[in-house]
């Protein structure tokens, strides 16, 4: 397999085992009656999870896509009079399986962003007095693009995000 940057690893493996059922004094009746000892058999197809990994950090340079993102989703509440409306907005995708933090800090948004950015989160959820009022979102992706749109039709487009893995 050759990683992001044209490096090649080896990732799966096959083995015999003749120690595993020794230790485990595995024993089976051969057809002459005899009893023997068996070979086990071993197959990962990525070899070591830890290199499958180190491989995919690479490959994505970080930057996950969504379904397998350990954050997915980081709500920004543009100051502290919006906490309530972005805990709601939490819950809500919490209770829809979405991988959330809640960024509450008492930090401009613009170190907000640039946080979320430098952690590579696919979305960012910006929540202010329009937001509020309209019981909306603004949506700011990974990419810099930006959408404002309803709580559940953000939830209906990453929902069906993550489950067709894209």
């Amino acid at each position: 397999m050759k990683d992001a940057l044209g490096r090649e690893w080896q990732m799966g493996t096959l083995q015999l085992d003749f120690q595993q059922p020794l230790r485990f004094n595995l024993k089976y009746s051969a057809s002459d009656g005899s009893t023997k000892t068996p070979v086990a058999i071993h197959r990962v197809i990525y070899g070591s999870l830890e290199r499958f990994i180190g491989v995919l950090i690479e490959h994505y340079g970080g930057a996950f896509p969504t379904w397998i993102s350990p954050v997915q989703v980081k709500v920004l509440p543009i100051s502290e009079k919006h906490l309530d409306y972005a805990n709601e907005v939490v819950r809500e995708l919490k209770q829809n399986g979405i991988r959330v933090e809640l960024d509450e800090r008492a930090e401009t948004l613009g170190n907000k962003i640039r946080n979320a950015q430098n952690e590579k989160v696919p979305y960012m959820l910006i929540l202010g007095d329009k937001e509020i009022e309209e019981k909306a979102v603004s949506v700011r992706k990974r990419d810099g693009s930006n959408l404002s749109m309803q709580i559940t039709k953000f939830i209906g487009i990453i929902k069906d995000e993550i489950e067709k893995y894209q």
